[in-house]
């Protein structure tokens, strides 16, 4: 590198900190204006960072730039990608402020599935996007059916939606959500080849599967935490049946669905 290549890079840096050292807390501006500002800054105050393993999560980014680090005070947990680049003011301004990097690790897909129908009623919405995040980080994927928002709807119309679409075989599994996981499971049962089971736990997932041959899971937003939520989903994707003795059960389940079919 020049001499004179160096010097203007030098000198692009130390504006660049200066620019950055100027900028006024949150709060100084909240003061200022009477109005909160909607920006990309973390408040490392105690009572947020309590419980949270980053301060700021980065880590859909591949490439860290400068501005993603404005607001960030020294010995700040950013959470970044396992293969993330940096260029080179952000790289300096971690090294300077004792940034602390968290990579994220990538998940081990035993997924036994590559694409899921998903749905819920009102109830179940925020769940339902929380779950399709999950499932397309594990690369499955996703047909959303809704709805789209909290406003009160009718659970059987998107629990119908999902069953067809596993019917018809379009994805493989179904995850419907409503306030318990009952009335979904019992209308997707209606449909014709959809084996559909609410379940709780762990174990029941992987029995529903297993056991069962479940190809739809019922979930009830109020009845687990998203961090249960997860792992009876990856249970359910990642169990399969195998057995003889559990596919013919099932096959016998399948025969007693034709006689009552018109």
């Amino acid at each position: 590198m020049s001499e004179v290549n160096k010097e203007t890079r030098d000198r692009v840096r130390e504006l660049v900190r200066q620019v950055l050292a100027s900028v006024p807390a949150e709060a100084e501006l909240v003061a200022a204006t009477d109005k909160p500002i909607i920006e990309h800054v973390v408040v490392n105050s105690l009572k947020d960072s309590v419980g949270k393993p980053f301060d700021r999560d980065e880590s859909a980014k591949t490439l860290i730039t400068e501005d993603d680090l404005r607001g960030l005070a020294p010995g700040s947990r950013l959470r970044v990608a396992e293969n993330v680049k940096f260029t080179s003011l952000a790289q300096d301004i971690v090294n300077e402020r004792n940034i602390q990097l968290i990579r994220k690790e990538s998940r081990k897909n035993t997924s036994k599935i590559r694409s899921a129908a998903i749905g819920s009623d009102h109830g179940g919405f925020k769940l339902k996007e929380q779950v399709k995040g999950f499932l397309s980080d594990m690369g499955i994927h996703i047909r959303d059916f809704g709805t789209d928002s909290e406003d009160a709807v009718d659970y059987p119309d998107f629990a119908h939606a999902v069953a067809k679409s596993v019917s018809g075989h379009q994805v493989d599994i179904g995850i419907i959500i409503d306030g318990a996981g009952i009335g979904s499971a019992m209308t997707a049962n209606k449909v014709p080849n959809v084996r559909a089971a609410a379940c709780y736990s762990v174990v029941l997932a992987k029995n529903s599967r297993e056991h069962n041959g479940a190809n739809v899971l019922t979930l009830g937003a109020g009845q687990n935490t998203f961090e249960e939520v997860k792992q009876i989903v990856e249970a359910f994707i990642s169990t399969d049946i195998s057995e003889e003795r559990h596919k013919k059960r099932v096959g016998k389940i399948d025969n007693i669905e034709r006689q009552y079919r018109k």
